[in-house]
Protein backbone atom coordinates (compact mmCIF):
# COMPACT_ATOMS: atom_id res chain seq x y z
CA UNK A 1 0.00 0.00 0.00
CA UNK A 2 1.35 3.08 -0.79
CA UNK A 3 2.55 5.26 1.83
CA UNK A 4 0.63 8.82 2.28
CA UNK A 5 2.93 11.72 3.88
CA UNK A 6 1.08 14.23 5.79
CA UNK A 7 2.76 17.52 6.56
CA UNK A 8 1.05 18.62 9.85
CA UNK A 9 0.34 21.98 10.95
CA UNK A 10 -0.92 22.70 14.50
CA UNK A 11 -1.70 25.21 17.07
CA UNK A 12 -4.99 27.16 18.17
CA UNK A 13 -7.09 29.56 16.45
CA UNK A 14 -5.63 32.65 14.90
CA UNK A 15 -2.29 31.28 15.00
CA UNK A 16 -1.06 32.11 11.78
CA UNK A 17 -1.25 28.35 10.17
CA UNK A 18 -3.58 29.25 7.11
CA UNK A 19 -1.76 31.93 6.08
CA UNK A 20 1.50 29.33 6.61
CA UNK A 21 -0.16 27.27 4.72
CA UNK A 22 -0.65 29.70 1.74
CA UNK A 23 2.62 30.59 1.72
CA UNK A 24 3.90 27.20 1.65
CA UNK A 25 1.32 26.04 -1.26
CA UNK A 26 2.56 28.93 -3.24
CA UNK A 27 6.34 27.86 -3.08
CA UNK A 28 7.61 26.11 -6.08
CA UNK A 29 9.88 24.04 -3.72
CA UNK A 30 7.20 22.54 -1.61
CA UNK A 31 4.32 22.26 -4.62
CA UNK A 32 5.39 21.79 -7.87
CA UNK A 33 1.86 20.64 -8.80
CA UNK A 34 1.66 17.34 -6.72
CA UNK A 35 -1.86 16.03 -6.57
CA UNK A 36 -2.51 17.17 -2.53
CA UNK A 37 -5.24 17.00 -0.34
CA UNK A 38 -5.50 20.27 2.08
CA UNK A 39 -7.43 18.68 5.31
CA UNK A 40 -8.72 21.88 7.78
CA UNK A 41 -10.33 21.05 10.88
CA UNK A 42 -10.84 24.73 11.75
CA UNK A 43 -12.44 27.89 9.96
CA UNK A 44 -10.60 31.00 10.68
CA UNK A 45 -10.59 34.87 9.28
CA UNK A 46 -8.20 33.56 6.40
CA UNK A 47 -8.94 31.73 3.64
CA UNK A 48 -7.00 29.55 1.48
CA UNK A 49 -6.53 30.73 -2.29
CA UNK A 50 -5.65 27.61 -4.43
CA UNK A 51 -5.88 30.18 -7.52
CA UNK A 52 -2.38 30.91 -6.55
CA UNK A 53 -0.97 27.23 -6.62
CA UNK A 54 1.46 26.32 -9.08
CA UNK A 55 -0.04 23.34 -11.69
CA UNK A 56 -3.49 22.90 -9.88
CA UNK A 57 -4.22 18.84 -8.35
CA UNK A 58 -5.02 20.64 -4.86
CA UNK A 59 -8.53 19.57 -3.13
CA UNK A 60 -9.54 21.27 -0.25
CA UNK A 61 -11.83 19.60 2.42
CA UNK A 62 -13.10 20.63 5.67
CA UNK A 63 -13.81 18.78 8.70
CA UNK A 64 -16.17 20.75 11.28
CA UNK A 65 -16.37 18.49 14.18
CA UNK A 66 -13.92 16.38 16.25
CA UNK A 67 -16.37 13.49 15.69
CA UNK A 68 -16.21 13.67 11.95
CA UNK A 69 -12.25 12.97 12.50
CA UNK A 70 -12.97 9.22 11.74
CA UNK A 71 -10.43 6.54 9.57
CA UNK A 72 -13.32 5.57 7.38
CA UNK A 73 -13.62 9.54 6.93
CA UNK A 74 -10.03 10.12 5.89
CA UNK A 75 -9.80 6.71 3.49
CA UNK A 76 -13.29 7.83 1.56
CA UNK A 77 -11.35 11.10 0.75
CA UNK A 78 -8.06 8.99 -0.81
CA UNK A 79 -10.77 6.92 -2.63
CA UNK A 80 -12.47 10.03 -4.10
CA UNK A 81 -8.89 11.85 -4.76
CA UNK A 82 -6.31 9.63 -5.34
CA UNK A 83 -3.88 12.02 -3.81
CA UNK A 84 -0.23 12.01 -3.50
CA UNK A 85 -0.08 13.75 -0.03
CA UNK A 86 -1.99 15.16 2.12
CA UNK A 87 -1.62 19.21 4.15
CA UNK A 88 -3.19 18.80 7.26
CA UNK A 89 -4.29 22.13 9.14
CA UNK A 90 -5.38 20.39 12.63
CA UNK A 91 -7.92 22.26 14.94
CA UNK A 92 -5.63 23.32 18.53
CA UNK A 93 -8.64 22.16 20.93
CA UNK A 94 -8.15 18.67 19.27
CA UNK A 95 -6.57 16.15 21.37
CA UNK A 96 -3.57 14.77 18.54
CA UNK A 97 -4.82 11.13 20.03
CA UNK A 98 -7.86 11.35 18.02
CA UNK A 99 -5.87 12.14 15.04
CA UNK A 100 -3.24 9.64 15.42
CA UNK A 101 -6.14 7.04 16.74
CA UNK A 102 -8.28 7.87 13.37
CA UNK A 103 -5.27 8.06 10.80
CA UNK A 104 -5.42 5.24 8.03
CA UNK A 105 -1.92 2.77 8.49
CA UNK A 106 -0.70 4.24 5.19
CA UNK A 107 -0.58 7.78 6.27
CA UNK A 108 2.58 8.64 8.07
CA UNK A 109 3.14 12.34 9.60
CA UNK A 110 6.51 13.50 7.39
CA UNK A 111 6.85 16.92 9.14
CA UNK A 112 4.75 18.68 12.05
CA UNK A 113 4.91 21.94 12.44
CA UNK A 114 3.33 24.50 15.21
CA UNK A 115 1.85 27.82 14.93
CA UNK A 116 1.67 30.30 17.18
CA UNK A 117 0.95 34.35 18.18
CA UNK A 118 3.84 35.14 20.21
CA UNK A 119 2.70 37.57 22.12
CA UNK A 120 -0.50 35.04 23.58
CA UNK A 121 1.54 31.68 23.94
CA UNK A 122 2.38 32.15 27.33
CA UNK A 123 -1.43 33.22 28.32
CA UNK A 124 -2.43 30.19 26.31
CA UNK A 125 0.36 27.60 28.09
CA UNK A 126 -0.87 29.24 31.08
CA UNK A 127 -4.81 28.56 30.38
CA UNK A 128 -4.71 25.52 28.26
CA UNK A 129 -1.31 24.07 29.43
CA UNK A 130 -2.97 20.56 28.56
CA UNK A 131 -3.64 21.27 25.07
CA UNK A 132 -0.04 23.32 24.61
CA UNK A 133 1.34 20.33 25.23
CA UNK A 134 -0.52 18.32 23.72
CA UNK A 135 0.68 19.81 20.49
CA UNK A 136 4.75 21.03 21.59
CA UNK A 137 5.31 17.36 21.55
CA UNK A 138 4.98 15.94 18.29
CA UNK A 139 6.00 19.24 16.01
CA UNK A 140 9.80 20.11 15.30
CA UNK A 141 9.12 23.31 14.66
CA UNK A 142 7.34 25.94 16.58
CA UNK A 143 6.62 29.76 14.47
CA UNK A 144 6.03 32.46 16.54
CA UNK A 145 4.56 34.74 14.76
CA UNK A 146 3.73 38.71 15.38
CA UNK A 147 6.83 38.94 17.40
CA UNK A 148 8.18 41.77 18.82
CA UNK A 149 11.08 43.42 20.98
CA UNK A 150 8.45 43.22 23.74
CA UNK A 151 8.43 39.30 23.48
CA UNK A 152 9.66 37.28 26.30
CA UNK A 153 11.73 34.74 24.72
CA UNK A 154 13.19 33.07 27.60
CA UNK A 155 10.11 32.45 29.29
CA UNK A 156 8.96 30.77 25.90
CA UNK A 157 12.17 28.89 25.39
CA UNK A 158 11.78 27.33 29.21
CA UNK A 159 8.06 26.56 28.10
CA UNK A 160 9.02 24.87 24.65
CA UNK A 161 12.15 22.88 26.32
CA UNK A 162 9.74 21.68 29.25
CA UNK A 163 8.17 19.66 26.77
CA UNK A 164 10.57 19.08 24.06
CA UNK A 165 14.56 19.22 23.31
CA UNK A 166 14.24 18.36 19.71
CA UNK A 167 11.55 21.50 18.93
CA UNK A 168 13.27 23.94 17.06
CA UNK A 169 12.25 27.74 17.81
CA UNK A 170 11.61 30.46 15.02
CA UNK A 171 10.25 34.21 15.40
CA UNK A 172 8.77 35.64 12.45
CA UNK A 173 8.23 39.58 12.92
CA UNK A 174 5.87 41.97 11.10
CA UNK A 175 8.71 42.83 8.77
CA UNK A 176 9.19 39.53 7.45
CA UNK A 177 12.22 38.78 9.22
CA UNK A 178 12.75 35.04 11.40
CA UNK A 179 15.08 34.89 13.64
CA UNK A 180 15.79 31.28 14.68
CA UNK A 181 16.15 30.47 18.74
CA UNK A 182 20.14 29.14 19.11
CA UNK A 183 19.98 29.24 22.87
CA UNK A 184 21.96 25.81 23.85
CA UNK A 185 20.17 23.86 26.34
CA UNK A 186 23.26 21.49 27.74
CA UNK A 187 22.21 18.30 29.14
CA UNK A 188 22.22 18.49 33.47
CA UNK A 189 24.55 15.44 33.58
CA UNK A 190 27.87 14.22 31.96
CA UNK A 191 27.50 12.23 28.99
CA UNK A 192 31.20 11.30 28.64
CA UNK A 193 31.59 10.24 32.23
CA UNK A 194 32.29 6.32 32.68
CA UNK A 195 28.87 6.05 34.55
CA UNK A 196 26.42 8.82 34.32
CA UNK A 197 24.83 9.55 37.17
CA UNK A 198 20.91 10.84 36.48
CA UNK A 199 19.92 13.18 39.61
CA UNK A 200 16.28 12.36 41.15
CA UNK A 201 15.32 16.17 39.77
CA UNK A 202 16.75 15.06 36.11
CA UNK A 203 15.20 11.82 35.56
CA UNK A 204 12.22 13.04 33.63
CA UNK A 205 14.54 15.25 31.08
CA UNK A 206 17.09 12.25 31.04
CA UNK A 207 13.90 9.66 29.85
CA UNK A 208 12.56 12.03 27.06
CA UNK A 209 16.35 12.79 26.07
CA UNK A 210 17.15 8.92 25.62
CA UNK A 211 13.38 8.52 23.96
CA UNK A 212 14.26 11.32 21.37
CA UNK A 213 18.01 10.71 20.61
CA UNK A 214 18.72 7.10 21.35
CA UNK A 215 21.62 6.49 19.52
CA UNK A 216 23.90 8.83 21.53
CA UNK A 217 22.90 6.62 24.52
CA UNK A 218 24.17 3.37 22.87
CA UNK A 219 26.83 1.36 25.34
CA UNK A 220 26.70 3.68 27.56
CA UNK A 221 26.23 3.18 31.51
CA UNK A 222 23.81 4.93 33.46
CA UNK A 223 22.64 5.10 37.43
CA UNK A 224 19.57 6.02 38.60
CA UNK A 225 16.87 5.32 41.48
CA UNK A 226 13.61 3.77 40.03
CA UNK A 227 10.67 2.46 40.94
CA UNK A 228 10.29 -1.39 39.75
CA UNK A 229 7.14 -1.94 37.36
CA UNK A 230 6.83 -5.70 36.70
CA UNK A 231 4.40 -7.07 33.78
CA UNK A 232 2.99 -10.07 32.28
CA UNK A 233 3.09 -8.72 28.88
CA UNK A 234 6.82 -8.19 29.44
CA UNK A 235 9.58 -10.95 28.05
CA UNK A 236 10.84 -13.35 30.77
CA UNK A 237 13.21 -11.71 32.69
CA UNK A 238 12.72 -7.98 31.69
CA UNK A 239 10.82 -5.30 34.16
CA UNK A 240 10.25 -1.45 33.47
CA UNK A 241 12.36 0.95 36.42
CA UNK A 242 10.97 4.04 35.91
CA UNK A 243 9.28 6.74 37.62
CA UNK A 244 5.49 8.60 37.51
CA UNK A 245 6.30 11.86 35.44
CA UNK A 246 3.85 14.89 35.21
CA UNK A 247 4.20 16.60 32.26
CA UNK A 248 2.00 19.01 32.43
CA UNK A 249 -0.85 18.89 35.32
CA UNK A 250 -1.80 16.56 37.62
CA UNK A 251 -4.49 15.03 35.09
CA UNK A 252 -1.38 13.74 33.28
CA UNK A 253 0.63 11.66 35.20
CA UNK A 254 2.05 8.76 33.57
CA UNK A 255 4.67 6.39 34.26
CA UNK A 256 7.68 6.37 31.93
CA UNK A 257 10.79 4.15 32.43
CA UNK A 258 13.05 2.04 29.92
CA UNK A 259 12.45 -2.53 29.80
CA UNK A 260 15.49 -3.63 31.60
CA UNK A 261 17.04 -7.06 31.52
CA UNK A 262 17.44 -8.55 35.05
CA UNK A 263 17.01 -12.65 35.13
CA UNK A 264 16.48 -12.55 38.60
CA UNK A 265 13.64 -9.78 38.65
CA UNK A 266 11.16 -11.87 40.20
CA UNK A 267 12.28 -11.47 43.43
CA UNK A 268 11.64 -7.71 43.05
CA UNK A 269 8.85 -6.40 44.82
CA UNK A 270 6.39 -4.35 42.92
CA UNK A 271 6.70 -0.21 43.14
CA UNK A 272 9.50 -0.95 45.31
CA UNK A 273 12.43 1.53 45.08
CA UNK A 274 15.78 0.65 43.75
CA UNK A 275 18.71 1.97 42.57
CA UNK A 276 19.60 0.65 39.02
CA UNK A 277 23.02 0.56 37.30
CA UNK A 278 22.44 -0.86 33.74
CA UNK A 279 24.23 -0.77 30.00
CA UNK A 280 21.73 0.60 27.64
CA UNK A 281 21.47 -1.60 24.12
CA UNK A 282 19.93 0.46 20.94
CA UNK A 283 17.78 -1.92 19.46
CA UNK A 284 14.18 -3.42 18.25
CA UNK A 285 12.00 -4.04 20.63
CA UNK A 286 7.71 -5.02 20.22
CA UNK A 287 7.29 -3.19 23.45
CA UNK A 288 8.18 -0.04 21.75
CA UNK A 289 7.14 -0.91 18.29
CA UNK A 290 10.23 -0.32 17.08
CA UNK A 291 13.92 0.68 18.03
CA UNK A 292 14.11 2.21 21.87
CA UNK A 293 16.51 1.65 24.49
CA UNK A 294 17.19 -1.72 26.33
CA UNK A 295 18.73 -1.54 30.03
CA UNK A 296 20.81 -4.40 30.65
CA UNK A 297 21.05 -4.66 34.61
CA UNK A 298 24.66 -4.60 35.67
CA UNK A 299 23.62 -3.77 39.16
CA UNK A 300 20.46 -3.94 41.22
CA UNK A 301 20.22 -2.18 44.82
CA UNK A 302 17.48 -1.18 47.65
CA UNK A 303 16.90 2.44 46.72
CA UNK A 304 14.87 5.23 48.74
CA UNK A 305 11.98 7.21 47.44
CA UNK A 306 12.91 10.34 45.92
CA UNK A 307 12.10 13.65 48.30
CA UNK A 308 9.66 14.54 45.19
CA UNK A 309 8.32 11.52 44.03
CA UNK A 310 6.69 12.51 40.92
CA UNK A 311 8.79 13.73 38.38
CA UNK A 312 8.78 16.75 36.19
CA UNK A 313 10.74 18.33 33.03
CA UNK A 314 10.99 21.82 35.04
Amino acid sequence: METIPVYLFVGFLEAGKTRFIQETMEDTRFHKGEKTLILLCEEGEEELDPAKYTGGHVTIETLDDEEDLTREKLEGFYKKYGFERVVLEYNGMWPMARLMEQMPENWQIYQCMMMADANTFLSYNQNMRGLMVDKLQLCELCVLNRASDKVDKEAIHKVIRGVSRRTDIAYEYPNGDVEYDETEDPLPFDLNAPIIEIQDRDFALWYRDASEEPKKYQGKTVQFTAMVCKSKKLPKGTFIPGRFVMTCCVQDITFMGFMCQYPPCESLEQRSWIRVTARIDVKFSPIYRGRGPILQAIRIEPGQAPEQEVATFY
